[in-house]
């Protein structure tokens, strides 16, 4: 009797993407101690890859330069996201073999653990077949961190409440950053705690920058509001704004998100790559990388047979 071959396991990769705040304006504070944002979030060409393929059970392997660091917790947000969304389809026995390759670094304000849990998110929806939809999706990514929905979402927005409140931004032009790292951590919670204030007003705009020049001088008429309190904890980035502002082709250089990561816009990818060739300082992570504004089909898995 003739046996039909088995299927292949599917498998499924992702780009995780570098989130950048290109703006970050705190607007006040709720009762309960968080803070509300105003933020343009953008996503630049670089990040950990995700691999997942189905399997019986939900595994992690994590490869790259930085999984050592996240080697010690042993319920990380890739497991988190994969174990909330198993037990919102009812579903108990499903299970993926999943690898990341950790390429941003951790703690960092770029959103490297959120990009992972979106990633995670948006290919096992797929992979196990859910069909849950974007909406459902950003509130289990809530769920996991305030950073998830709007990586999850890929493209350019405006980003309010807590993270939560998500608005399609106008289009960015082209152009191009440099993100750099002074190779030190900095717990979110860390610097909101040190936050002061004073509050600002949201910073939003309706139409679409003509290119990078007009676009670094509407982000000059805004800030990064917590960049005095992570200085106030890391010195060290003071010294990393200095050199991309001192970096030929500099149109604008800002702390993203919490820090300690910040970067540089640039018109084009010749003066990204040349800035980024004289920033390297021993123990700084920098990366070159186009500003992306595609649609979230730019950001689609590689689906593979195997």
């Amino acid at each position: 009797m003739a046996f039909p071959a088995k299927r292949p396991p599917r498998e499924l990769r992702l780009l995780a993407r570098a989130k950048i705040n290109l703006y970050l304006h705190v607007l006040g504070r709720r009762d309960d101690g968080y803070h509300l944002l105003d933020s343009l979030v953008a996503f630049a060409d670089v990040g950990d890859d995700l691999v997942c393929r189905e399997a019986a059970d939900i595994t992690l392997r994590m490869t790259g330069p930085f999984a050592a660091s996240l080697l010690g917790e042993g319920d990380n947000l890739v497991l988190r996201a994969a174990r909330r969304l198993r037990a919102v389809s009812g579903k108990p026995k499903l299970g993926a073999a999943l690898t990341l390759t950790k390429r941003l670094p951790v703690a960092s304000g770029i959103g490297g653990g959120s990009a992972d849990a979106a990633a995670t998110l948006f290919a096992l929806d797929r992979l196990w077949n859910l069909d849950l939809g974007a909406a459902r999706l950003a509130d289990i990514g809530l769920e996991l961190g305030a950073d998830v929905p709007v990586c999850l979402a890929g493209v350019p927005t405006f980003m309010g409440g807590v993270g939560e409140a998500l608005v399609p931004a106008p289009a960015l032009p082209p152009a191009h950053v440099v993100l750099v790292n002074p190779g030190l951590a900095l717990p979110t919670a860390s610097v909101f705690g040190r936050f002061l204030g004073p509050f600002s007003p949201a910073g939003r705009w309706s139409e679409a920058p003509a290119d990078a020049a007009m676009l670094a001088q509407w982000l000059a008429t805004r800030a990064n509001d917590l960049t005095d309190a992570a200085l106030g904890i890391m010195p060290a980035i003071g010294g990393v704004l200095s050199a991309l502002k001192a970096s030929q082709g500099c149109l604008l250089a800002r702390m993203s998100g919490s820090g300690a990561t910040c970067f540089g816009l640039y018109a084009d990818a010749a003066a990204a790559s040349a800035a980024a060739a004289t920033l390297s300082r021993p123990g700084w992570w920098v990366a070159a990388a186009p500003l992306l504004d595609g649609l979230a089909g730019e950001a689609e898995p590689l689906v593979v047979a195997t």
